[in-house]
């Protein structure tokens, strides 16, 4: 995967309580935020599957497994 370099403009504010928040500097910052941006599409695609997939899992079965 490629990596391009980009220029935006970002609240102030907003970039240090972002920077706060994940303890990383700028750049792992806006990483992370593009990370989770995708992972919310993903969530909402999959959302939008509930009730429409049938799992035929015996969950008694599944648990015996862990005593």
């Amino acid at each position: 995967m490629g990596e391009r370099k980009i220029t935006v403009h970002i609240p102030e504010e907003l970039l240090e309580r972002a920077q706060h928040a994940s303890g990383a500097g700028l750049t792992e910052t806006v990483r992370q935020g593009l990370r989770l941006v995708a992972a919310g599409d993903t969530f909402r695609r999959v959302a939008k599957l509930r009730g429409t997939v049938k799992f035929s899992l015996d969950l008694a079965r599944l648990r015996e497994d862990r005593r």
